[in-house]
């Protein structure tokens, strides 16, 4: 399988844009586009049995000060060290979408999730516990032998987007130096100097691990699907989202977006969203957004917790587990290379597969109905797309 540069990372860095002695930004470490999935522990072999996908990712989740984050979820902490070493050993990278500040207190009682995620943001205890959790975090993951990718916060970006005024992440109020972190001292007390403040411990106790920001598709007031944009209103969105990006002063390695956070499906029975499924018009925008904001970035892209349903399994059929949706059909599907080499054209290195809801469509059997809750669907399109040859990167859009 392609575990491209493995061992490769070291020396291929660039400067940040905050100068010599700030935290600098890493290669991503794949020549080719490559697929990933979510994968709990213990699950490695089978995956990379199943297809000779490049990625798997796992949430760190819990709260930094609720006695249930991942540094509880196995003895002496070692989570992230396990999950590593099973990653290694079935030469694939591991992903953690670290999703800690929602899930903190005070925060994790308030229903709003924006006054949860903001007020958990600029309170110096509940901050002061992230930043020896996340220090906590990199130390295990320094110890990897090859590379580790950190997704940092889903969602938080864009309620700060949301929140900053005129597009400056500096106008929202964070804690940081105010926190008393001997490290952080310095940084400013603002979401800029939170996102500064990460980097920093990433460059102190990880600076191999690839961490990577979250673009929001929402961030600047309006879904890129459910508002249904113009083109011109989507260049306009990647506009704002770039220079709320450029606002925080921070040179992350690489950038995540998500199309949604369930199946079509799900969304339609369940939430009673009448227009959840995507059409082309809905790629093409997200598509659109994508290349605009990476052309005034410049980081590469990874799409990630894209849902698994599809409309071709019988199996799939509008219940628990087994919720329909057509993302997978549209980037892997016989008819699908020309949309996946559209999306690679547009920056994106990676797509990244998984549920976002307990009751998702899984690859596996959480249904417990003794078969693929998918149909073996993904697994036997993630085979064709490497059997006909992953698609090279344009290395000028991936470094």
């Amino acid at each position: 399988m392609l575990l491209l540069a493995l061992l490769g990372l070291g020396g291929s860095v660039q400067s940040s844009a905050q100068g010599s002695a700030a935290p600098q930004t890493i290669r991503w470490p794949f020549s080719h586009l490559q697929l990933g999935l979510a994968d709990a522990p213990g699950g490695a072999a089978g995956l990379v049995a199943a297809a000779p996908i490049g990625l798997r990712y796992q949430y760190l989740a819990g709260g930094v000060n609720t006695g249930k984050g991942w540094q509880t979820w196995n003895p002496g902490g070692t989570f992230v060290s396990d999950y590593i070493a099973e990653s290694e050993a079935h030469h694939i990278v591991p992903v953690f979408s670290y999703y800690q500040i929602r899930q903190s207190l005070p925060g994790a009682g308030i229903a709003d999730e924006t006054s949860a995620d903001l007020g958990n943001l600029d309170n110096q205890a509940t901050m002061s516990a992230y930043y020896l959790d996340l220090k906590a975090f990199f130390v295990k993951a320094a110890h990897a032998r090859g590379p580790v990718v950190l997704h940092l916060e889903p969602d938080l970006f864009g309620y700060i987007e949301q929140r900053s005024k005129s597009n400056d992440a500096s106008t929202v109020p964070a804690a940081v130096a105010s926190t008393g972190i001997a490290e952080l001292r310095g940084l400013p007390d603002n979401a800029a100097g939170f996102a500064q403040a990460v980097l920093t411990l990433r460059r102190d106790y990880a600076p191999k691990v690839i961490v990577g920001y979250p673009i929001s598709i929402w961030g600047t007031g309006k879904d890129i699907h459910l508002s249904h944009p113009s083109a011109s209103e989507v260049d306009a969105m990647a506009a704002a989202a770039a220079a709320f990006y450029r606002s925080l002063h921070a040179g992350f390695d690489v950038t995540f977006t998500e199309l949604t956070d369930r199946d079509a499906g799900y969304a339609q029975t369940v939430n009673g969203e009448s227009g959840a499924w995507w059409k082309a018009v809905d790629f093409g925008h997200d598509l659109r957004f994508l290349r605009d904001f990476h052309r005034r970035v410049g980081r590469p892209i990874v799409m990630w917790q894209i849902p698994l349903g599809n409309t071709v399994s019988p199996v799939v059929n509008n219940t628990p587990y087994h919720y329909r949706d057509n993302k997978v059909q549209w980037f892997l599907a016989a008819g699908g290379r020309g949309h996946l080499e559209a999306f690679a054209r547009a920056g994106v290195v990676a797509l990244l597969f998984g549920g976002g809801q307990t009751q998702d469509t899984d690859t596996g059997e959480a249904s417990g109905d003794g078969r693929p809750d998918d149909g073996g669907y993904f697994e036997a399109r993630a085979r064709a797309y490497y059997k006909a040859g992953p698609i090279p990167l344009d290395q000028t859009r991936s470094g």
